[in-house]
Parts: structure tokens; C-alpha cells; sequence
């Protein structure tokens, strides 16, 4: 099964995360099927390849809970013509 979830980078104390399509029995730094998205908690900055998310959703990939509510900010579920809430995800 495909997730979308955070991958941790950057350096001690200052995280940066990337939004990745991965394998659900990879490690959180292993290797992932694509790159989609970047998150900066820090200056709460994000970027979000809308198409290539759209894409994995479409085929059945779930986002973790995390992952979900940043796509919920940017509307990406709005796109997608589905009413998603964390209860049916």
C-alpha cells in the first residue's frame, strides 16, 4: 500500500520535511516512489506538486494525518472533487 507521509531533512534543530509517496513498510528515511511536496514548519512554507498528488490519490494512495491537514489547507481535496474528512481517510 502507498502512503503519502513526511520525510525528515535538514540539519539538528531545524527540520524541514518532504511529502513523499512510499511504500508503507519503508522507514520514514527510506526510499520513496516520488517526491511531491515540501513543508517548513518553521516559516510555515509549503509546495505542493497539486498533479502529481492528485495522481497518487486517485490511484488509492492514503495521506497520514499530518500529510492530510496540509492538503486540506491548500484545498487539494477541493480538486479532487471528494469530500475527504479524517474519519473516511
Amino acid at each position: 500500500m502507498i502512503k503519502l507521509r513526511l520525510k525528515r531533512c535538514g540539519r539538528k534543530q531545524r527540520a524541514t520535511y518532504r511529502i513523499v509517496a512510499i511504500d508503507v513498510r519503508s522507514p520514514r528515511e527510506g526510499r520513496d516512489l516520488r517526491k511531491v511536496g515540501f513543508y517548513d514548519p518553521i516559516n510555515n512554507q509549503t509546495y505542493l506538486n497539486v498533479p502529481a498528488i492528485l495522481d497518487f490519490l486517485e490511484k488509492g494512495a492514503q495521506p497520514t494525518e499530518i500529510v492530510h491537514d496540509i492538503l486540506k489547507r491548500a484545498e487539494v481535496f477541493k480538486s479532487l472533487g471528494v469530500t475527504r474528512t479524517k474519519e473516511n481517510s
